[in-house]
């Protein structure tokens, strides 16, 4: 019987898999180093000669999939986790972007400075990608008015920092969040997410400042949001209250809170619920046209 149900799930992951992914059509991949002539925060890191013993610590960039064709592109920066202190970049960064592009999206997996005591760095380094992706719409098909942000963990709570805060030029079109990192409340925050962006003892206005669910109003763009209910390490309260805070003025807000998985599970075929994971994100980027 166990060796049965190994083929039947086996069989339903390649299913899932080749109805959202086109191997044939690989996107076409441009790497563009986002401060080439240094950042405008020193966060104390020189990225020109990180040291064989720094595995934390990789050189901010921009890594572009392109989808197929000549059409105007919607357009996603992914911020991967890792607590603002590493960077998952493959189950929750380039992983995801064979996804995208097959649903003619250019993805974009943003290698983002950690803050190593300067809280500001990492949204500094989004507001720059932003900002290329604009000036290189036309180049790479993009509508410069649909480019939107993903983030997990910790990343989602970047991806939430900047939706809830950029100013509207820089203001990504939606949000796609899964087990984000959402606030600074010490009952169901991340510790070491804050701690990591914040230090140890930051004051209450920094506090208030990226405890994004107060951040919200009805600018906000549209959101999706995926969690785990029995999630150990980020309490899928975080999800629901910034859920509540967006239906509350009005934003357009789809919540998905699978019964299990923990946290972590990004791209991951593992993850019990990718199928309807993937089904439930169709349906909604379907909407976003």
């Amino acid at each position: 019987m166990k060796q049965i149900a190994f083929v039947v799930l086996s069989l339903i992951s390649l299913l899932c898999v080749s109805q959202s992914w086109d191997s044939q059509r690989l996107p076409h991949h441009i790497t563009i180093e986002l401060w080439p002539d240094g950042a405008p925060t020193d966060n104390g890191v020189d990225y020109a000669h990180l040291s064989t013993d720094n595995n934390r610590d990789i050189k901010p960039q921009m890594h572009v999939f392109l989808p197929h064709g000549e059409q105007p592109h919607h357009a996603v920066i992914i911020c991967p986790g890792g607590a603002y202190g590493g960077l998952a970049m493959y189950h929750e960064g380039f992983e995801w972007t064979e996804y995208f592009t097959s649903h003619d999206i250019a993805a974009i997996v943003l290698l983002y400075r950690l803050p190593h005591g300067h809280h500001e760095v990492p949204a500094e380094d989004v507001y720059e990608a932003i900002r290329l992706t604009q000036t290189h719409a036309s180049e790479w098909h993009i509508d410069p008015d649909h480019i939107g942000i993903m983030g997990s963990s910790a990343g989602g709570h970047l991806a939430s920092t900047v939706a809830t805060h950029a100013p509207a030029r820089l203001r990504p079109a939606f949000q796609i969040l899964l087990y984000p990192v959402i606030t600074t409340d010490p009952t169901f925050t991340h510790y070491w997410s804050c701690r990591n962006l914040m230090g140890e003892h930051p004051g209450e206005a920094l506090l208030h400042y990226y405890s994004n669910e107060r951040q919200v109003d009805s600018t906000t763009p549209p959101a999706f949001i995926a969690a785990s209910a029995d999630d150990g390490d980020v309490p899928v309260l975080n999800s629901a209250r910034y859920y509540e805070a967006l239906v509350s003025h009005g934003v357009r807000a789809n919540l998905h809170v699978y019964p299990s998985g923990g946290h972590g599970w990004g791209s991951k075929l593992s993850f019990k619920y990718h199928c309807q994971l993937l089904q439930d994100l169709d349906v909604w980027l379907d909407s976003l046209q």
